[in-house]
């Protein structure tokens, strides 16, 4: 077991909803198409926002909750795949915007399972004894990598970000066991912001491609079949079965997806909460909003054993048992 202790959870959506039908007057689509292949009603969207001031609210609330002083911080992390730019990088920007002047910070991208990606780097840190407080952030404003003409891509996603605050302890709580997984020669499922580069040397020799592609069938059965078996070599490691797990807290990609890895994992659906309903699919943020809802509803309490499971975007898979 690594210890540490999860001291606070935030998150910040845009006010801005989006609704199916909204989606209905800009493409040929409606709630009635939407919903039943997604579990989709709303998602939020940005009007005048970007990815580091979802994630500087993630961080004020967090160090309110807290009670903590940002320069109690060692470190900041933020995963996101829709940063501001590609420099400075939004862990900085936050870092900046709240003053924590003591703490480190970066970026790490693992699309969909950076969530969990992020969480290992952050245990790994805490659990070596050089550093004591940090904070971790998953941010997305994905409406700006989305052709909003594309039904097949546009109506899946959202913009949000959560966060949470970690600590070491002496205490019997923390990371379990992991299992990260990375199919790189499946990663073309999944594509998005391709740079254009036409150097002074050579021709084009990649085209500029902003937007989001995905085969939706190839992504779920990806995630149907491979993340059962990663959910249970972490169970494996941990010494668990998959009733001793309290619930299972799985990227909010599609309704249809988890419902397939619950029946593939022989749990019932009451163990995997979801609110995708509301955002949509927000990537990084998806896990960490939903850990902050769960938390702050009383069904998610110190004590219980949770699992966190990412999947998308790499291809990778990312999953954690922790005892809270």
């Amino acid at each position: 077991m690594e210890k540490m202790k999860i001291v606070a959870t935030a998150k910040q959506v845009p006010e801005r909803v989006v609704t199916n039908d909204d989606l209905a007057g800009l493409m040929d689509t409606s709630d009635d198409w939407i919903y039943p292949r997604t579990g989709i009603h709303n998602r939020h969207v940005v009007t005048d926002e970007n990815t580091s001031d979802l994630a500087t609210s993630v961080a004020q609330k967090l160090l309110k909750e807290a009670g903590w002083a940002a320069s109690d911080l060692d470190f900041i992390i933020v995963s996101t795949m829709s940063p501001d730019a590609l420099s400075p990088h939004t862990s900085a920007i936050v870092q900046g915007n709240i003053g924590a002047e003591k703490a480190f910070a970066f970026d790490i991208n693992a699309a969909c399972s950076g969530f969990v990606y992020g969480m290992s780097v952050a245990s790994s840190f805490l659990s070596s004894g050089r550093y004591q407080k940090g904070m971790f952030i998953g941010a997305e404003v994905l409406s700006k990598l989305i052709d909003w003409k594309d039904r097949t891509v546009s109506v899946l996603f959202g913009d949000g970000a959560g966060g949470v605050l970690l600590e070491a302890s002496d205490e019997e709580q923390g990371l379990l066991s992991e299992e990260l997984e990375t199919f790189g020669d499946r990663g073309e499922a999944i594509l998005t912001g391709r740079f254009a580069n036409k150097n002074a040397f050579a021709g084009e020799i990649s085209p500029l491609d902003p937007y989001f592609h995905q085969d939706g069938r190839g992504v779920y059965s990806f995630a149907t079949r491979e993340v059962p078996k990663a959910l249970d070599k972490a169970l494996q490691k941990a010494n668990l079965s998959a009733d001793d797990v309290d619930f299972y807290l799985a990227h909010q990609a599609n309704h249809r997806i988890i419902e397939s890895i619950a029946k593939n994992f022989g749990q019932s659906m009451d163990k995997f909460p979801t609110n995708m309903v509301e955002y949509g699919n927000t990537s990084a943020a998806s896990t960490a909003i939903l850990l902050d809802e769960l938390y702050k509803s009383g069904q998610v309490k110190p004590g219980m054993t949770v699992a966190f499971v990412g999947f998308g975007g790499g291809l990778a898979i990312g999953a954690q048992i922790w005892k809270l």
